[in-house]
């Protein structure tokens, strides 16, 4: 049993796949309990409600976070999520248990040293996952179009057409002579294509009617490059905008600034740090490689190598990336 505690009280949460671990301390920093139970939202609930109205509440952006901070939500606790990467030291302590890092998460809440992750709102994760499932659909259409092309790399047949798995494409597909085992190959894959395909369908009219409406949506698609598929990315990553004060913070919470390392006389700048999200960065890259010629995202661009050389394509396209993200 804990100790029994009238006053304002920090817990914090070690979440795990199976098992939760809470630790209850005051402000001050009195430990009062340690308890471990199954992963249930009637059961934290149930954990919660002995730390009193309204407690501060810490856990690890882990996985499965969601489910636990709607849980707490809504019990009325002040819930707070703990960036992984800050509390990454924990893993080099001598003795590391599930106690400590719950022990070790309150600590820092309590002494306002927490490097707190934004928790998004259930209307935005929806959102996330429309979006990112939709990516990694196109992402698996992509890969079976192209193992269907080594099945032709194999013969030495090139088909000339744009759109291998459009009409005038399928025709001439259907018509190769092909042994058999590579017959079959083609056909499940034609075939895998077109199901995907679907699926892509069904989610991008989802999306569609998410966004139907959005101011913010509609704004970012008048930047040059941006159609609805980056659009939707670029709303539902980032999320709220407002919650950067300039667009240098959302450039460095992407992950398109460079690395910065600084002790005593000694400052090392390396390349960009890519600790952000990977969706908003190929979707602001992408951007820059659809841009028509004469916006402002392929002038710098093409200033960037001219200044520095063909060599630096790449820190031009991600100086370009930049500006798109400073658009939005």
């Amino acid at each position: 049993m804990g100790t029994a505690y009238a006053g304002p009280q920090i817990v914090g949460l070690d979440l795990h796949r199976r098992r939760t671990v809470m630790v209850r301390m005051t402000t001050d920093g009195q430990h009062l309990e340690a308890v471990r139970f199954a992963n249930d939202p009637t059961m934290l609930a149930e954990q919660i409600a002995t730390a009193g109205p309204a407690p501060q509440v810490v856990l690890e952006a882990t996985y499965g976070w969601e489910w636990a901070t709607d849980a707490l939500t809504a019990t009325g606790a002040q819930v707070h999520l703990a960036h992984p990467l800050g509390v990454k030291a924990f893993a080099y302590r001598r003795v590391k248990n599930d106690v400590r890092d719950a022990t070790d998460l309150a600590d820092l809440l309590r002494m306002g040293r927490l490097p707190e992750a934004w928790i998004a709102p259930p209307a935005i994760r929806e959102l996330r996952e429309l979006v990112r499932h939709r990516h990694k659909l196109r992402q698996s259409c992509s890969a079976w179009k192209n193992q269907a092309h080594a099945v032709l790399a194999k013969h030495g047949i090139l088909i000339p057409v744009s759109d291998l798995f459009g009409i005038a494409g399928r025709r001439q597909l259907a018509a190769l002579e092909l042994p058999e085992a590579f017959r079959t190959r083609l056909d499940s894959q034609c075939r895998i294509v077109d199901v995907l395909q679907a699926e892509i369908d069904a989610v991008d009219r989802q999306i569609a009617a998410a966004l139907a409406g959005q101011a913010g949506y509609q704004a970012v698609r008048t930047i040059p490059g941006i159609g609805p598929v980056l659009a939707a990315v670029f709303v539902a990553e980032i999320g709220q905008a407002e919650r950067f004060a300039t667009p240098n913070r959302l450039c460095s919470w992407a992950g398109l600034t460079p690395r910065h390392r600084e002790s005593d006389t000694c400052v090392h700048r390396g390349p960009i740090t890519k600790q952000g999200s990977k969706l908003l960065r190929w979707a602001a890259i992408e951007a820059v490689q659809r841009a028509p010629a004469g916006t402002p995202m392929p002038r710098l661009y093409e200033r960037i190598v001219a200044r520095r050389g063909p060599g630096e394509k790449n820190t031009a396209r991600v100086a370009a990336a930049r500006l798109v993200l400073t658009l939005v």
